[in-house]
């Protein structure tokens, strides 16, 4: 029934946009409701909206990229192993990558699903960054991790809510395994908060606008965007584009681990093709599939329609190879802890592939990392344990018009840099130093982003210290004759002054007040060979310009 009703352009974009209001207040309620700094300072988390056969339909705005295809995953996963069973009031939790759908094990995700009149008519998703989920380490992001089992607790799918009802003993369990329980468990109330809320809010549009309306409008905005997305592929040139990088090292002693990407394209057909990269590894890089997915997507969104909605269609419209059991594909019981990191190379990866075919869109290679911060100890103010854990950002590379942006997050991530006020009134450290690098980014017609440097103490209690950074051996390469950015380093100041230096997995380092830790993230490569600015600004800009005029000429600036 629903395929016979026809929506006019205008009522779909109203009804789009109605939807991410639900999503966004979702995300919101999250933000605003959480206990650990990750998520109401960084907002390290997600929210998203799916049908009944669990595609994505809509995602928050400031969600985060590398999230789309988890809670994708975890639609997959509930809808293989309860089908029918799917009762009113259920809401289902998981995070393992290998059978719950996840990227890794921080990530835990919440999905509760939506009925009208007895028939099931979506999902509403949530998915949060948690500070600690057990494991062989603090903070559950420790490089050097060398299988999934060290990493942390592993949930399959399950029902938290079973008809409306909390499971006190599945909520029991997984607090018996964190270290933080009183603040895991505030961050897990502020996802049932905000499933349930997303349910009122779908019940509330399913109301208002019938069952077979709204089946129809998740259609037309799947069907809508995959077209869009596939009339900006066809502005790609036809051929074959190949590109490679490396990550530094799997902190278990794999070093220079290959990323190799071959991309085909033919009229609106794209295939991202990886068979030549390495085999999965040892050390927790891994990406699990649906990983790799989100940052293929994002990275070609990112290029010829940043504007795109994020959904289904967007997935509909690429093709992706990994070999099975390869670093972009791995299998159990492979570790992916600080799969983020290999993320933001593959986004690089396609960046690069993709240079000489579109020069006004593209940047030179970002931070390419998501380099992690961890800090643990015994709070001398009040007893208790305390985890503080940041990813930091760096430097954006520099674009066709514009230098690149100096200490922010890039690409597949979208969290904040916690601020020094919120780090030294809810932890027992000081930051001595926070500020961009001089002269970090790479030269060039336009300049790469500058890094970050943050410099941290511990104050009258002795802690631990876990930092995991990429980039710190292979630096961020420019594009068209620009320069390389800066690569980044850990350092400890003893209380003589004397500067140690530690490596890119540093883990279990021990520190007393007398110490400082030193973070220093990567730059970002240039755009264009230094001093060619004055005589190819102008060209550039009539470049990007040209673009922007062609594609919107083409194209609708609504979801169409």
């Amino acid at each position: 029934m629903s395929e016979k009703i026809s929506i006019d352009p205008i009522s779909l974009e109203i009804n789009w946009n109605g939807l991410k209001s639900i999503a966004d207040e979702c995300f919101l309620t999250i933000m605003r409701s959480a206990f650990s700094t990750n998520i109401k300072e960084r907002h390290d988390h997600s929210t998203a909206i799916a049908d009944s056969d669990g595609r994505l339909i809509v995602q928050a705005e400031n969600a985060l990229p590398i999230h789309l295809a988890s809670m994708s995953g975890l639609m997959k996963f509930i809808l293989e192993q309860y089908g029918d069973t799917i009762k009113p009031g259920d809401i289902f939790i998981g995070n393992d990558p290998h059978v719950a759908g996840g990227t890794h094990l921080p990530d835990i995700n919440l999905a509760m699903p939506v009925f009208h009149k007895n028939l099931l008519i979506g999902f509403v998703a949530n998915i949060v960054h948690h500070a600690d989920v057990g494991g062989a380490a603090v903070g559950s992001m420790s490089g050097g991790l060398d299988e999934i089992y060290k990493e942390g607790l592993r949930i399959p799918i399950v029902r938290l809510f079973c008809n409306g009802v909390l499971q006190d003993d599945i909520m029991r369990l997984l607090l018996l395994n964190m270290r933080l329980p009183e603040e895991r468990k505030g961050d897990l109330n502020a996802q049932i908060a905000a499933a349930k809320l997303g349910e009122r809010r779908l019940v509330e549009f399913l109301e208002a606008n019938g069952a077979d309306y709204t089946v129809r409008v998740f259609d037309q905005i799947v069907e809508r965007t995959n077209r869009r997305m596939r009339a900006a592929i066809r502005t790609l040139p036809n051929g074959s584009y190949i590109f490679s990088d490396f990550m530094d090292d799997d902190g278990t002693g794999t070093e220079d681990i290959r990323i190799a990407l071959k991309i085909t394209k033919n009229d609106d057909d794209i295939l991202f093709d990886f068979s030549g990269s390495d085999d999965q590894v040892s050390g927790n890089f891994n990406l699990t599939f649906n990983a790799t997915q989100s940052a293929v997507c994002f990275a070609l969104k990112a290029l010829l329609d940043p504007d795109v909605p994020n959904n289904q269609g967007i997935f509909d419209a690429i093709r992706i190879r990994a070999p099975l059991a390869s670093f972009l594909n791995c299998v159990t019981p492979a570790p992916v802890a600080m799969r983020a990191n290999t993320c933001q190379r593959v986004v690089d990866v396609v960046i690069g592939a993709l240079a000489d075919a579109l020069p006004a869109q593209v940047v030179g290679a970002a931070n390419g990392a998501n380099t992690s911060a961890v800090f643990t100890g015994i709070d001398p103010r009040n007893g208790k344990q305390y985890v503080y854990l940041e990813t930091l950002g760096g430097g954006m590379g520099a674009r066709a018009t514009k230098d690149g942006k100096d200490g922010v997050q890039v690409n597949i991530t979208n969290t904040s840099n916690l601020p020094v006020e919120a780090i030294e009134m809810e932890y027992p450290l000081r930051v001595e130093d926070y500020a961009l690098i001089e002269d970090s980014g790479g030269a060039g017609m336009y300049r790469g982003g500058m890094g970050i440097r943050r410099s941290i103490r511990p104050v009258g209690h002795a802690c631990e210290f876990n930092g995991v950074g990429e980039r710190f051996r292979h630096q961020p390469w420019g594009v068209f004759g620009g320069r390389p950015g800066a690569h980044g380093t850990f350092h400890i100041e003893k209380y003589n002054g004397e500067k140690v230096s530690l490596t890119s997995k540093a883990s279990r380092v021990k520190l007393v007040p007398e110490n400082i830790v030193i973070i220093s993230t990567p730059g970002a490569g240039g755009y264009g060979a230094p001093g060619n600015r004055n005589k190819e600004a102008l060209k550039q800009d009539q470049v990007s310009e040209k673009f922007t005029e062609d594609f919107l000429n083409k194209h609708y600036k609504t979801i169409m």
